[in-house]
């Protein structure tokens, strides 16, 4: 059963690719998808991706602090299961 994170504080220059490419080391990944603004297309700083099953989910968790540094910059991400 796939579960969905939610991964936020991003840097506004990180991409959908970025975010594939972080989270296929824990794992496989269904899905990502950054929120855009929907007036301007611009990112959020938000998003999610929904990893195959929740034991992948778990182990991303595990090592969120690491992930978080190399995905968003120096302003860190949070993670929230959806």
């Amino acid at each position: 059963m796939p579960a969905k994170l939610f991964v936020g504080n991003l840097s506004f220059q990180a991409t959908e690719e970025d975010l594939r490419e972080l989270f296929q080391q824990a794992g496989t990944v269904e899905s990502v998808r950054i929120v855009t603004d929907q007036f301007t297309g611009r990112p959020r700083g938000f998003g999610f991706v929904e990893m195959a099953t929740k034991v992948l989910a778990a182990a991303v968790r595990a090592v969120r602090a690491g992930a978080a540094e190399a995905a968003a910059g120096a302003g860190g991400a949070r993670y929230i299961d959806t």
